[in-house]
């Protein structure tokens, strides 16, 4: 039986192995806690004390057939050796192009995607020159290890400045502000040639971190849709890379605009597992494991509710009402921090308005 050896065991590795199982094959993962949610339904656990350490990982590879990640950041020096001795499958070009941001949006333009306006920001001059070309207001971020809003500052006026200099202490870069309409996200899975891509979700946020996927994406027309994925996947092909990719833009009118990319299954895609034929993780699972990919279909219009710590009790009442359709993933996080993931709730046949004039308030009313 074939292992799949995962790299993270969080939420995304867990669904990793569920759907891994269900093809067949056993699942390996490495995590730094004892209570990694992916543990709990993987077949052989390493834990590490960081995922820097070189021996937990070879360790992770050597009893895996091909290697997988859920998280882009891994210490890309320690995991470049093991990729020209084990079978890590994705490669780690990806995975480095995603890392830093400056480095993610230059391999963007050179794969044929368009960007907002960007500079490389490493001293207050810097700083200062990339703000008198972007003008008020423009987006500070470190170029690294941000996520969730993290890492990243608004600056809106010359009084904002001050803060922003104290950020200096890493590379950073300074994005101008784009004034767009929404964001949007294509998750796509590669095998050579052959690219497969979901239906097109339009991503609500709150408080930096999403809140909801709505599918299709209300307000994208299927021409804008097709063009979308049709640009997604010549950057896949362009860049050479395989296995499943993340694509985040921002949608101005007819423009649509790079912003960031993730080489592993994605929240914005958490929907698939209901609201499609098949989803992110399966189809991963079966490039990893060689099987031929399968063209997604969306089952129905869908909307997908992330659940935060604030929204545990909504979701335990949902689990409990069983509505048709609805339906409720909880990740057995032993700690539910208010604006930690702890899950997230799919409503299949749910329209934007149906979800509005329905869940909306229930969500609100429940939060915690």
């Amino acid at each position: 039986m074939a292992v799949i050896g995962i790299i993270g065991g969080g939420q995304l590795g867990m669904m990793i192995a569920q759907e891994a199982r269900l093809l067949g094959a056993e699942t390996a993962v490495l995590d730094l806690s004892e209570d990694a949610p992916a543990f709990s339904v993987c077949d052989r656990r390493v834990v590490a004390p960081s995922f820097a350490d070189a021996e937990s990982l070879e360790r992770l590879c050597a009893m895996s057939d091909v290697v997988t990640y859920e998280f882009e950041n891994i210490p890309a020096d320690v995991l470049a050796p093991l990729a020209g001795k084990y079978n890590i499958k994705q490669g780690v070009s990806q995975l480095l192009a995603s890392q830093d941001r400056l480095t993610e949006k230059r391999n963007a333009e050179a794969g044929g995607l368009r960007c907002g306006g960007y500079v490389k920001v490493d001293t207050p001059e810097e700083l200062r020159a990339g703000v008198a070309r972007f003008g008020y207001p423009c987006i500070l971020k470190s170029r690294r290890l941000g996520y969730d809003g993290h890492g990243q500052k608004v600056l809106r006026s010359e009084a904002d400045l001050a803060d922003a200099e104290r950020m200096l202490a890493v590379p950073s870069i300074l994005e101008e502000f784009v004034d767009f309409d929404y964001e949007a996200s294509v998750i796509m899975v590669a095998d050579g040639d052959n690219v497969i891509s979901f239906p097109v979700g339009q991503n609500i946020h709150r408080d930096g971190i999403l809140d909801l996927s709505i599918v299709p994406a209300p307000q994208m027309d299927e021409a804008l849709q097709r063009r979308m994925v049709a640009e997604s996947e010549a950057f896949m092909r362009r860049c050479g890379y395989e296995g499943i990719l993340a694509i985040e833009y921002f949608v101005c009118g007819d423009r649509v605009l790079f912003n960031e990319m993730a080489p592993r299954p994605h929240n914005s895609g958490h929907y698939t597992i209901e609201g499609c034929t098949t989803n992110q993780f399966r189809e991963l699972c079966r490039y990893l494991l060689g099987m031929p990919l399968e063209e997604p279909r969306l089952v129905a219009p869908t909307v997908m509710k992330n659940i935060l710590g604030r929204d545990m009790k909504a979701a335990e009442e949902l689990r409990r009402m069983a509505p048709e359709g609805v339906h409720v993933h909880l990740y057995g996080k032993s700690e539910a921090r208010r604006l930690r993931k702890m899950g997230h709730v799919t409503m299949v046949g749910v329209t934007p308005e149906e979800y509005r004039g329905r869940w909306e308030s229930f969500f609100a009313e429940n939060e915690c």
